[in-house]
C-alpha cells in the first residue's frame, strides 16, 4: 500500500518533521523579537525580554519531544534538526542574554568586556560532542544565562557578585560535571521537568508583576529570592548524580 502523501508529494511524516523544524526555527522569531526588545527604549522592554525567553525555553523543551515523536532524523536525513536547535539556543540562552546584562547595566562599562568570558566559555560548551551525554544529562554547565541573566537583574546584586556569578558558571562550562536534561526520559527528569513547570509558572508570573506600579523593589526581589528554590534542586541535585558515577567510575 502506497504511503499516504502531502502537498509537493512529501509523505505524511515527511510534512510533519518539517512541521517540527519549523516549530523550533519560532525560536528564531523569538530570538529577533527579544534583540528588538533590547535595543529599543521602551519602559517595559526588560520585562518583555524576559517574558520572550520564557516563550523560548518553552519551544526548546517541548521541541525535542515533537521530533522524537515523528522521529525526524530517519523520516528527513539530510537535514540537521540538533544543529538548528543549537543555533537558537546559542541566540536565546547565551547572545541575547549577555546582551541583556550589558543593556541593562548590570556591569559598569569599566567592565563589561568580562561579558566575552561566558561568551566564549558557552560557544566552547555547545562544541563539545560530548555537551549531552547518551544517558539524558547535560556535561558541563548547559549554558543557562538567560536565568543567570534574570536572577542578576531581578536580585540586583553589587558588581563584585555578578562578576563572581559570571566567572564561576563559565568556568563550570569546562568541568565535567553531569546536569539534569528535564526533557529527556528519565524518571528524575520527568520529575524535574514537572518542578521545572511550576518553578517556571512562578518567574513568569514574577516578570509579569514588574510592571504593576504596587509592587515595590522589595518585594520583587523577595520574589526572585524565594524562586531560588529550584535551582538549589537543580544543582544539588546534578552534583549528587554526578558524585555517583565518579564513585562508580573510581571503584572499576
Amino acid at each position: 500500500m502506497p504511503s499516504p502523501t502531502g502537498p509537493g508529494g512529501l509523505s505524511v511524516l515527511q510534512l510533519c518533521a518539517w512541521c517540527v523544524h519549523l516549530y523550533t526555527a519560532m525560536g528564531l522569531v523569538v530570538s529577533g523579537m527579544i534583540a528588538y526588545c533590547l535595543v529599543s527604549d521602551q519602559p517595559n522592554r526588560f520585562r518583555d525580554a524576559f517574558l520572550l525567553m520564557a516563550l523560548g525555553i518553552a519551544i526548546d523543551a517541548t521541541d525535542g519531544w515533537f521530533a522524537r515523536r515523528v522521529r525526524v532524523k530517519e523520516v528527513l536525513p539530510g537535514f540537521d534538526g540538533r544543529r538548528l536547535d543549537d543555533l537558537v539556543d546559542f541566540l536565546n540562552y547565551t547572545f541575547l542574554p549577555l546582551l541583556l546584562i550589558y543593556q541593562a547595566g548590570l556591569l559598569p562599562a569599566s567592565q563589561s568586556a568580562w561579558l566575552l568570558v561566558p561568551l566564549v566559555a558557552s560557544a566552547y560548551g555547545f562544541c563539545q560532542a560530548s555537551a549531552k551525554t547518551e544517558d539524558g544529562f547535560f556535561l558541563g554547565f548547559p549554558s543557562y544565562w538567560n536565568l543567570v541573566a534574570f536572577y542578576l537583574y531581578a536580585l540586583a546584586l553589587p558588581v563584585w557578585a555578578t562578576l563572581a556569578v559570571l566567572i564561576v558558571f563559565s568556568v563550570l562550562t569546562f568541568v565535567p560535571i553531569r546536569y539534569l536534561y528535564p526533557s529527556q526520559p528519565g524518571g528524575l527528569n520527568r520529575i524535574s521537568a514537572a518542578l521545572g513547570f511550576v518553578w517556571g509558572a512562578f518567574l513568569v508570573w514574577i516578570v509579569w508583576r514588574w510592571s504593576n506600579p504596587s509592587l515595590d523593589t522589595d518585594r520583587a526581589r523577595d520574589l526572585a529570592w524565594l524562586s531560588l528554590f529550584y535551582p538549589v534542586y537543580y544543582f544539588a541535585v546534578s552534583w549528587a548524580v554526578t558524585i555517583r558515577y565518579w564513585t562508580a567510575a573510581a571503584k572499576e
